[in-house]
């Protein structure tokens, strides 16, 4: 085992000794609740039966909870939201007993003590260390350690807004002095996706029950009391209580299982091995019947864990074979064996985020982690290899190094982002994926990075203190743009530079916290030590341009003077920037190019104009900067260049690179929105789609048009529009009709599979007639026999869509029904998106109300099945009016943290392009101010200027637009 399981004899002793003694400790703590749920009540004494509880609960050893902190002085440590630094943890025994079936008032709950031994670092009479929605069953206890003498508890209570337990004393810990603190105490194991939380399933007609848990960001503290801080770490000693018949999982392999009756039951106590020095909200804990497939790669032990039947399937076993080439290939890429002896993967029923990084046991979705050849599509395969990319590239850089504080978690997101395509395209090299980080990131993250309401990607600390504030940064900035940046740095340093800086990165600060400034450090350490790259400034100065101000430029290149310009792109470019910015929004940008299909020589542009006379052309020579996309930034041209661009489209579109022609039409649409080019030149870039077949071109397309759609979808311009779509998509439908034989095989290729999607998918919406008879017909046919789905995966979503829109109720009551016994995760998402696209308006009304019924809709999917129905014209309306109705109701029992509340607000709010529904806007943002609006409050001021932009795109672009699809329809 490596250097983080060192663990000192002293401890090892006092560990086992408490293992040993706490078991009494932990029957006693087997109480059930009073009336009131723990989740409501912070400092309730549960209450017992003395003949079963072997314990008298009493109310004088527990701690009070004070009045909220907005009422007590502003300057008391306990009021604010971040740890002093006069104490850091060292180790912690925690033990825990999950109960998974209800108590007499039908509540779960979970029982538990945990002993931290900390170092005092700076003298203090204070111990602040956090804890949520736990009632302590008695007072705390502080102990010596190493023969240190501890001062005595003179009050404690809870601090319910910071999230603290606070412990006053009569005099001060010293400095440079080890002790110890116990803490007993019961929480509800709930269904809320947080903290140590509980999932249910049905197997054969059983509900079974799993208890898991989800710590990032702030929510260890809700399993037991804990300094929550990532730059907190320390090394953890978990027991888990649980049925003999049950399994139970921890970052960290077994250590012994023993077998004692408590309460009159067999119970198993499972001891893991000590972990890694390591943060908070790295740990995992799992109670469950799972079963598990497995192999060695080298010597670490990989399993993949998902319910029973899941597991029998086979629905393990892609992600079983990709994890051990993408865990080698990573330790390669880092030059560091993986430092544990195991890697756990786990598929959960209910999980809030995609996948979570827990060092050792990694949770994911079921849709990120299980695969059926049989029926989960390319892009479900696609999914499960770049998030198990993801998950294991955080093993260490994350896991191993972890930023100090949550306001650079850019870094951590950002380079498993990057990386993970990497990783990906290890596992599947045939695919091409690297290529796609253009379209899944590049260009998603470009339309919310050109908002005023945009950020940085490194704040200031001081921004970024409260939970909310933290759940904030789980957007598509810290993901997206973190990896753009990061491939644009790896681009001009080259890969072998980049990566021998991340070596000696990570060899330095391995199991420690870092900022940000210390990768510069080190890469710009691997630039000195060599003389073939020449940059035009330090890495650092580089760098903090892109880092620390928000946005990016648009570089617009005169061929004709040879002049390059770079500004801010805002795509209102009357918006008034009110965060300001120490560079004045100017980056060094490096400019890659080519002329006439030939590469040059790439140069930078460190200022706000600059005349580069290699970049005159002629009337007949086209230039094209950002090649392949390396660069983060957009690029416009003058008028001639365009045209000379769009004629070599219509004349030889294979001249200029595929990801390039993508670009193109990306940077075409949003330069016009932004009012840098006519829509209509954008419109355009378009019109030699119905030459090409390639994937990345057709995807941003329609990507682009969608925003059309989103626009126009009410109005007169959608008639026009849908019959140039149908235009442009049908040869691309006949090519894939002949090349799959009448769509009976399927297309060689990674993305020729993905654009025959999009030829179906396109074809359908718009009404091409022979795709809605071939959707109709093989759903129809499947209605027929239910046993046997004739439709191809790949096509599945496309054709399930347009036979439920095109259809009525049967359809629909159809569709419902395999959705409810759907046996793999990917194919109820499929038509649990499909469902959204009926017609009915009483139809998508019965639905929404679904979406908040458990028992019908998970709670993990609530959110994106109502941003799958605004998503529909006719469910627009019905969504934005559901959520106003129900906004109370959704954000108290889904939770302010949840990270997909931003993308319900996105959702719901997309189409909106009109001063009535900003008045609505307004006036929702106004009445729900005391409800709040948890991790998309930055996203309500995303809608509020995206619809003000909207507004004034549509008054000047309809007329147009209107024009333009009439003539081109033809």
């Amino acid at each position: 085992m490596g250097k983080g399981f060192y663990i000192s004899k002293t401890l090892a002793v006092v560990g086992i000794l408490l293992a040993a003694a706490s078991i009494a400790t932990i029957i006693a703590l087997a109480v059930v609740y009073s009336n009131e749920k723990a989740k409501n009540i912070e400092s309730v004494t549960p209450t017992g039966d003395p003949a079963t509880t072997g314990d008298t609960a009493t109310t004088g050893d527990t701690a009070p909870t004070k009045p909220s902190s907005t009422t007590s002085p502003p300057q008391k440590p306990w009021n604010k939201f971040r740890l002093p630094d006069s104490l850091k943890p060292l180790d912690y025994d925690v033990k825990l007993w999950p109960r998974l079936t209800p108590n007499t008032d039908g509540l779960y709950n979970f029982t538990g003590e945990s002993t931290v031994i900390f170092e005092c670092v700076k003298a203090t009479s204070l111990i602040l260390i956090h804890s949520k929605k736990l009632n302590l069953t008695e007072q705390a206890q502080l102990s010596g350690y190493a023969g240190s003498t501890p001062p005595a508890i003179t009050d404690s209570w809870m601090e319910k807004e910071t999230e603290f337990l606070v412990i006053q004393l009569d005099s001060n810990l010293e400095a440079g002095k080890t002790y110890s603190l116990l803490t007993r105490f019961v929480g509800e194991l709930a269904d809320d996706l947080a903290g140590f939380y509980r999932s249910e399933y049905m197997e054969d007609g059983v509900k079974k029950i799993v208890a898991t848990t989800q710590m990032q960001a702030a929510d260890a503290r809700k399993s037991f009391p804990c300094f929550d801080e990532p730059a907190m770490k320390a090394r953890f000693n978990i027991t888990l209580i649980h049925e003999p018949d049950r399994v139970a999982l921890s970052n960290s392999p077994v250590q012994m299982t023993t077998q004692e009756t408590l309460e009159g039951k067999l119970m198993n106590i499972t001891v893991f091995q000590p972990t890694a020095k390591m943060s908070t909200y790295l740990l995992a804990f799992i109670v469950s019947d799972f079963k598990f497939i497995e192999n060695m790669s080298g010597d670490v032990l990989i399993r993949i864990w998902a319910r029973q039947k899941a597991i029998v399937h086979g629905q393990g076993d892609y992600a079983l074979n990709v994890t051990g080439p993408i865990l080698k290939y990573f330790e390669s890429y880092y030059n560091t064996t993986y430092p544990l002896p195991k890697s756990d993967q786990i598929a959960l029923p209910d999980f809030n985020a995609g996948a979570m990084e827990n060092w050792g046991l990694i949770t994911y979705r079921e849709t990120a982690l299980l695969y059926d050849p049989h029926v989960s599509s390319t892009s479900n395969k696609e999914r499960v290899v770049t998030i198990i990319a993801h998950e294991l590239a955080h093993q260490w850089f994350g896991n191993l190094v972890t930023v100090r504080w949550w306001n650079d978690l850019w870094l951590n997101e950002g380079f498993a982002t990057y990386v993970s395509y990497l990783g990906a395209d290890h596992a599947e090299p045939s695919w091409n994926i690297k290529d796609l980080i253009v379209l899944h990131h590049y260009q998603k993250v470009f339309a919310v990075d050109a908002l005023n309401s945009s950020h940085p990607l490194s704040l200031d600390e001081e921004e970024i203190s409260t939970p909310l504030q933290i759940g904030n940064l789980f957007d598509s900035i810290t993901y997206s743009k973190g990896a753009a940046v990061l491939r644009m740095l790896s681009g001009f340093l080259t890969e072998n530079l980049f990566v021998g800086g991340l070596k000696t990165y990570l060899e330095q600060y391995k199991y420690n916290t870092t900022v940000y400034q210390d990768l510069w450090d080190h890469l710009q350490q691997a630039v000195n030590k060599q003389q073939n790259i020449t940059l035009p400034d330090s890495v650092e100065n580089i760098m903090n341009r892109w880092v620390l101000q928000m946005g990016f430029p648009v570089v617009t290149i005169n061929t004709t003077t040879g002049t390059l310009t770079q500004k801010h792109f805002l795509l209102d470019p009357d918006a008034e920037v009110t965060r300001s910015s120490q560079f004045n929004y100017t980056w060094f940008v490096p400019v890659s190019w080519m002329k006439s299909g030939i590469l040059q020589t790439d140069f930078w542009l460190l200022n706000t104009s600059e005349t580069n006379t290699t970049v005159q052309s002629n009337s007949t020579d086209w230039v094209l900067a950002n090649i392949n996309c390396t660069g983060y930034y957009r690029v416009n041209y003058d008028t001639e260049n365009w045209d000379r661009l769009l004629q070599q489209l219509q004349d030889n579109f294979t001249e200029i690179p595929v990801i390039n022609r993508a670009q193109l039409i990306d940077d075409a649409f949003n330069l016009a929105r932004a009012g840098y080019i006519p829509t209509t030149l954008a419109l355009d870039t378009t019109k030699y789609l119905s030459k090409d077949v390639e994937y990345m071109p057709w995807e941003s397309a329609i990507d682009n048009l969608g925003y059309f759609s989103l626009m126009f979808d009410r109005t007169e311009v959608n008639g026009p529009m849908q019959a140039y779509l149908r235009k442009q998509v049908t040869p691309l439908f006949d090519y894939y009709e002949n090349l799959t034989s009448n769509w009976t095989a399927l297309p060689p290729g990674h993305t020729q599979q993905y654009n025959q999607i999009n030829a179906v998918s396109v074809a359908c919406k718009n009404g091409v007639k022979k795709c809605q008879e071939l959707a109709s017909s093989l759903y129809q046919e499947w209605m027929d026999n239910p046993s046997v789905n004739p439709i191809e995966p790949n096509l599945r979503t496309s054709i399930y869509c347009s036979a439920i829109s095109t259809g009525g109720a049967a359809e629909w009551d159809f569709g419902w029904e395999m959705f409810k016994n759907a046996t793999i995760a990917t194919e109820a998402d499929k038509l649990r998106s499909a469902l959204s696209c009926a017609t009915q308006p009483w139809i998508l009304n019965r639905y929404l109300e679904y979406s908040l019924q458990a028992d019908k809709i998970r709670k993990q999917d609530a959110t994106s099945t109502i941003v799958y129905i605004a998503g529909n014209v006719v469910g627009q309306s019905l969504a934005w009016d559901f959520i106003r109705s129900q906004w109370n109701t959704i954000f108290n029992q889904y939770g302010g943290g949840s990270f997909s509340f931003s993308s319900l607000i996105n959702g719901v709010t997309q189409r909106f392009s009109s001063e009535f529904e900003l008045k609505q806007l307004e006036q929702f943002q106004k009445d729900n101010a005391e409800v709040g609006f948890g991790s998309g409050t930055r996203a309500l001021e995303q809608a509020l200027e995206r619809t003000r932009a909207n507004i004034k795109w549509l008054s000047e672009n309809k007329a147009s637009v209107l024009d333009w699809f009439k003539r081109e329809s033809l």
